[in-house]
């Protein structure tokens, strides 16, 4: 009996030795690896949704382009108002889709952001009195968030402010100034068509 109990205890050591749980390391270890792995997996999301946006943008940028196109105005009333209802459901469809990506920020980022934004709005105002203006205002925005030499005078003040911003936002800030710029050299060329055609009309009329 005592015989037996000798055994157990013995087998019962050889268990626990062969069982023994992993170090207080190897599961920190094993623990910074699976961070490590769904750091990248948030990063790919977050990547991926940065993309979605910009394809939203994309997008819609392109919708209005295509409703204020001088092929639109050259086409007939029923035509016209056929393709204006289409796009207004592709607008209306492509706004539907809401992508958010949060960035976090620090007190003075967040003060760089609302200053940047605010500068930009302010030039947006004005573009409807002035283009020309508005719009070399904007290209020396623009060139203050490029990394190579623009060649148009930098805004230092509005550079600086971007610098402050962070790193994302940076990004938000330089795209939508792209896309302003190429709204207005459209809006231009657009304006110069119209009036180019009403002279033309003008001389044909004044012809007869």
């Amino acid at each position: 009996m005592a015989q037996a109990k000798i055994h157990a205890k013995m087998n019962e050591g050889a268990c626990s030795k062969f069982s023994r749980t992993l170090s207080m390391a190897d599961r920190s270890g094993r623990l910074l690896e699976s961070l490590d792995q769904l750091e990248m997996r948030v990063e790919a999301l977050r990547e991926a949704a940065a993309a979605m946006e910009q394809e939203r943008e994309s997008i819609l940028e392109m919708i209005q382009s295509v409703q204020n196109s001088q092929e639109m105005r050259n086409i007939c009333q029923g035509e016209r108002e056929e393709l204006t209802l289409t796009s207004n459901r592709l607008m209306g469809r492509t706004l539907s889709v809401e992508i958010s990506i949060g960035t976090i920020r620090n007190p003075q980022q967040e003060e760089a952001l609302q200053k940047a934004t605010s500068i930009i709005d302010e030039i947006v105002k004005k573009l409807l009195s002035d283009m020309e203006g508005g719009r070399q205002q904007l290209l020396a925005l623009h060139a203050a968030c490029v990394t190579e030499a623009p060649p148009v005078p930098v805004d230092q003040k509005f550079q600086a402010i971007v610098i402050s911003c962070a790193l994302e936002d940076q990004k938000k800030i330089k795209r939508r100034l792209e896309t302003l710029v190429r709204n207005t050299e459209n809006a231009e060329k657009n304006i110069k068509i119209m009036d180019h055609q009403k002279l033309e009309d003008t001389k044909t009329n004044g012809g007869h």
